[in-house]
């Protein structure tokens, strides 16, 4: 039986859509984007769960657009590991298995070592206020704070994405941006699918500390224990094992 979820259409923000096949490309574009940003949103925080059918038609009408903006996001969605493509039509939400979570971590934890070394070195060759990326990383850690105080799970999942997002972007490295990118969405599912111990938010005090003083190898190695600590989490949550 396909999904949906009716009850919140428009809640991320989008809008009432060309329903014509002469859109611009430049606002197809937009469009997509909005509706690849709000089905990530909304498999994110399992509105859309884990094996659920996503059939466009059904996604377009949710969303209030044209059904080619939204092909095209389910399109990307699939290349980012969020949705599969079905065997005859259509596509799902990705099943996160214990071998999915295995190799995201072996690729995340070098991506995410090495991010937070370039950063740490970007500060210490940077002039004295010169870079406004160590202030954008204060800012995620008091809003991750707040959330956990609050007991916001999604807010605070947010907050540690843009925690590490921040650090890829300090980095300076376009290359390996991009690369991240490619990671966003499944390390958002995964985030939101464990818990957050108390400890693992203290770590991020600790990289935060070490990048905003330009200690390169500090800053990775506290990256790789955050990082080896969070799989851990992340295998006892899911499979209640380590």
């Amino acid at each position: 039986m396909a999904y949906v979820a009716g009850s919140s259409a428009g809640r991320d923000g989008t809008r009432p859509g060309p329903r014509g096949g002469d859109v611009p490309p430049a606002e197809r574009t937009s469009l997509s984007a909005r509706a690849r940003d709000a089905v990530r949103q909304r498999i994110v925080d399992r509105r859309y769960p884990q094996g659920a059918r996503l059939v466009e038609r059904e996604v377009a009408e949710e969303l209030r657009m044209s059904r080619v903006p939204v092909r095209e996001a389910l399109r990307a969605l699939v290349g980012e590991g969020l949705l599969e493509l079905l065997p005859h039509s259509g596509v799902r939400v990705r099943r996160l298995e214990r071998a999915d979570v295995e190799h995201l971590y072996e690729v995340w934890e070098p991506l995410a070592v090495q991010a937070s070394r370039l950063a740490a070195r970007r500060v210490a060759r940077a002039a004295p206020g010169e870079l406004p990326g160590t202030a954008a990383l204060r800012s995620s850690l008091d809003r991750a704070e707040q959330a956990a105080r609050a007991d916001e799970g999604a807010r605070e999942v947010a907050a540690h994405t843009a925690f590490h997002e921040d650090i890829v972007a300090l980095s300076g490295n376009p290359m390996l941006a991009r690369t991240m990118e490619q990671l966003s969405g499944q390390l958002q599912l995964l985030f939101g699918m464990r818990e957050e111990p108390e400890h693992m938010r203290a770590q991020h005090a600790v990289m935060f500390r070490y990048i905003a003083a330009g200690d390169e190898e500090s800053a990775a190695a506290s990256t790789l224990l955050h990082v080896r600590d969070s799989r851990m989490v992340a295998l006892r949550s899911l499979f209640e094992d380590a």
